[in-house]
């Protein structure tokens, strides 16, 4: 997934449990759970990525503000 293809917090979210649900799925060959759970290591990748950046910045603003981050 190239980074004009980043997907936002909630998309990446979503399809990261629509994939969790399909590997949770005994009807799934062995091919296909190992392509969607490289597909799931990127979208996690994304989502923990986003988590960091968002919680950077709540610190940015606070110290700013001057409050104490948590």
């Amino acid at each position: 997934m190239s980074d004009k293809e980043r997907l936002g917090f909630e998309e990446a979210l979503k399809k990261l449990e629509a994939i969790v649900e399909k590997l949770n799925d005994q009807d799934i060959s062995l091919e296909e759970s190992v392509a969607l759970y490289e597909e799931g290591i990127k979208l996690s990748k994304i989502c923990s990525e986003t988590l960091e950046s968002a919680a950077l910045k709540i610190e940015q603003i606070d110290q700013k503000n001057g409050k104490e981050a948590n």
